[in-house]
């Protein structure tokens, strides 16, 4: 999994909601400027360097400062339990505090 976060402390404010100050067009570009051998160190394929940000599937984690409820919104293909489970493993969060909804906005434009 190729993920970027961020602590809520750090979060962005966006309307009653906090995220993550990057999008993913600015994330997957330093990745790209990057090269091929922090990929490596990471552990991440560096095929990606091939491709646009939106041909993969990805997904935003939001929270909502009202109701303190996340909200991970995931192209469908992220949505198999194993996957979400992982997802909500390594941002930290808490399965009954967290709800998976999707999005047009994050739909992969090709099968990888």
């Amino acid at each position: 999994m190729i993920n970027d976060k961020t602590d809520l402390s750090n979060a962005e404010p966006y309307g009653e909601f906090l995220t993550h100050p990057k999008g993913h067009y600015e994330f997957w570009e330093e990745l790209r400027r990057g090269g091929a051998e922090p990929l490596k160190r990471r552990g991440w394929p560096t095929t990606i360097l091939a491709y646009e940000y939106e041909q993969w599937p990805r997904g935003r984690i939001v929270y909502n400062t009202k109701t303190n409820f996340f909200t991970l919104y995931a192209d469908r293909k992220l949505q198999s339990p194993a996957i979400i489970n992982q997802i909500i493993s390594e941002f930290g969060l808490a399965s009954e505090n967290c709800a998976v909804q999707s999005d047009p906005h994050y739909r992969s434009t090709e099968t990888l």
